[in-house]
């Protein structure tokens, strides 16, 4: 028997539940990465056939972490696991860049690229004169081709005078004119999915999301970015650590 076939099997001895059990050491083996993420799970047959438990055990397990978001279940397909994002709050990079170090296939589905007049907030923000213009974007960020949020940038066309010349990174873009993003404030706030967003994730309406506001500096000390990014909360995981 396969290593995480056999890390799997409950104790019978264990007063715990075998469903709960077999939930936690499958969950267990998800986070330590001995499943990848998008990789298909077995059957739950094939599940319970390996690991010498019912269909029943093992269904309810799946149930279980289907409902905490580390799995989910594509109808006609099977049952996957999720990719989820540790996003350390303290560090600096863009979603492409985040993706590929954890081992995802990041890309993104572009929405809207354009030169536009500037809103009252992107004036605030970005310091700009009234009548300003920016290069609006907004895109789906997709990872192994699950959306995992959308989002929203304006930048002063000084920056970014031609949005289509944009490739797969925005940050990569910038730091190639030489206007590299290299400090940021982030703000947070929940919300609930409007119709139009959760249409684009591919979610309920009113669904629990985080919001993103960033803004970016230049090395200058300039603002260049104005960046909301709305993000799926069974996706995401944002870790700050705190010292004394």
């Amino acid at each position: 028997m396969e290593t995480r076939w056999s890390a799997l099997m409950p104790d019978a001895r264990n007063v715990t539940p075998l469903y709960l059990q077999l939930a936690r050491n499958l969950a267990t083996a998800i986070h330590c990465g001995v499943w990848s993420a998008g990789e298909a799970l077995p059957s739950e047959r094939t599940l319970s056939d390996a690991i010498g438990v019912s269909r029943i055990t093992a269904r309810k397990a799946i149930e279980l972490l289907v409902e905490q978001g580390l799995i989910r279940r594509a109808r006609g397909a099977g049952s996957f696991i999720t990719p989820r994002v540790e996003d350390p709050l303290s560090r600096l990079t863009g979603f492409t860049k985040k993706m590929q170090q954890r081992g995802f296939r990041p890309d993104s589905v572009w929405l809207e690229r354009d030169i536009r007049a500037a809103r009252r907030d992107e004036l605030v923000h970005l310091g700009l004169s009234p009548g300003a213009a920016v290069a609006s974007l907004r895109r789906l960020r997709r990872a192994d081709g699950i959306v995992m949020a959308v989002e929203h940038s304006a930048l002063p066309v000084a920056v970014v005078p031609d949005p289509l010349a944009i490739g797969v990174s925005l940050y990569s873009y910038l730091e190639q004119r030489g206007a590299a993003v290299v400090r940021a404030l982030q703000h947070f706030r929940a919300v609930n999915a409007s119709s139009e967003i959760a249409s684009l994730m591919d979610i309920e309406p009113r669904s629990a999301l985080l919001v993103i506001t960033r803004i970016g500096y230049s090395a200058d000390q300039r603002a260049i970015e104005l960046t909301d990014t709305y993000c799926r909360d069974d996706y995401y995981d944002f870790v700050a650590e705190l010292r004394t």
